[in-house]
């Protein structure tokens, strides 16, 4: 079996599952450099309207490897530049994928586990579930993981759970930022399946583009470039082929062609 899979249906829902249950779905070198080509993979994909990121077992994720992490402590500082760069890269693919992700969570959540939850535009995760941001007991600090970790749940709580690398619950993980949603055990594929229902009621090219708009507005310089910004944005979505549909189906009171049951 796979390391990692991958399923598209016929809704244009990706699924891709870390299926490592046997050591809590750690990662190594060989799992980021697939989970980086599946995430381009679903990205570029047009058939592709949600990805959802899941794991098998009873953790979502421990972090690293043990056996990784036995390998880069005898790399070079070269070789561990390299190395970090593959787990940037992975990171950076999921956060800025076009398309929106959900990332359903079970159980343990530790070190980069906290990453890549935070890369994903929305999370829910179940009521049992744990977090840590573990790295300073080993020596090591959240770098690649720290930006998105960091906007996900705010500096004054980074500063907290960087430094005592606590273990927190889904509870707080969700008051924190980091969860948009608990739920119990039961209900955790039930919810991930609403919100999937919501977005393919959407326009796949609005979608992608609200996506964008956030990374844009968060980036934008003073008010006046934000306000030229935000017009051209909007008038070039009203325009396009989905804005149209969405528009004309509003005023005749359908549904739009891209809507899915």
């Amino acid at each position: 079996m796979s390391d990692v899979l991958y399923n598209l249906d016929a809704r244009g829902v990706a699924t891709i599952t870390l299926n490592r249950p046997q050591i809590h779905n750690a990662f190594d070198d060989q799992l980021i450099r697939q989970l980086t080509d599946l995430f381009k993979q679903a990205g570029e994909d047009p058939s592709v309207r949600v990805v959802v990121l899941a794991a098998n077992g009873k953790s979502f994720c421990a972090g690293a490897d043990a056996n990784w992490m036995q390998r880069m402590a005898s790399y070079s500082f070269e070789e561990n530049v390299a190395d970090a760069k593959a787990l940037a890269m992975m990171l950076h693919t999921l956060n800025f994928m076009p398309k929106p992700t959900i990332a359903k969570v079970q159980g343990a959540a530790f070190g980069g586990a906290v990453g890549l939850i935070a890369c994903c535009d929305m999370a829910i995760g179940s009521r049992l579930s744990k977090f840590c941001l573990s790295e300073v007991k080993l020596g090591l600090i959240p770098a690649t993981i720290s930006p998105y970790v960091i906007e996900a749940m705010g500096k004054r709580v980074a500063r907290r759970y960087f430094t005592t690398a606590e273990v927190f619950s889904a509870h707080r993980a969700r008051r924190l930022g980091l969860l948009s949603e608990t739920v119990t055990e039961e209900e955790l594929d039930q919810t991930v399946e609403d919100l999937i229902s919501h977005i393919l009621h959407n326009s796949p090219d609005a979608v992608a583009a609200a996506k964008q708009l956030i990374f844009d507005v968060t980036e934008a310089g003073d008010d006046e470039e934000l306000m030229e910004k935000t017009s051209l944005r909007i008038a070039t979505v009203r325009v396009s082929e989905h804005g149209q549909e969405g528009l004309q189906a509003f005023l005749q009171k359908r549904r739009p062609n891209w809507y899915q049951e």
